[in-house]
């Protein structure tokens, strides 16, 4: 009879734990995510153009400079040009001047001198 009891407390036992069983999730061995992995020669990064040429001050530059600028235009480069002087170049996007996806393309490339 004591027996009868162990095993029945032992099946209570495991029918308790079965739904804790279920809920763990599998433990699968994590890919490294391409930006940490090590670039090999096909994935080696090259330097962006802005470092080899020189930011354009947009309190300055003339339209032409400006419009060199991606997704800058003539209507875009006289339209800063007409709105200047800057005190920063996020007043680019404050005035509503450019839009953001246009600011977020020229940022590295600008800068606002004051003087």
């Amino acid at each position: 009879m004591r027996i009868g009891r162990i095993g029945l407390l032992g099946a209570a036992l495991v029918a308790l734990a079965l739904p804790a069983l279920g809920q763990t999730t599998p433990v699968t061995p994590n890919k490294p995510s391409p930006a940490l992995a090590k670039p090999g020669p096909a994935t080696v990064s090259r330097p962006a153009a802005s470092t080899s040429s020189p930011a354009v001050d947009i309190n300055s530059a003339s339209a032409a400079d400006l419009d060199k600028l991606p997704g800058i235009g003539k209507s875009r480069a006289d339209a800063i040009i007409k709105n200047r002087p800057y005190k920063g170049k996020d007043e680019l996007l404050s005035r509503h001047i450019i839009p953001p996806n246009v600011y977020n393309g020229i940022k590295d490339k600008i800068i606002a001198k004051q003087g």
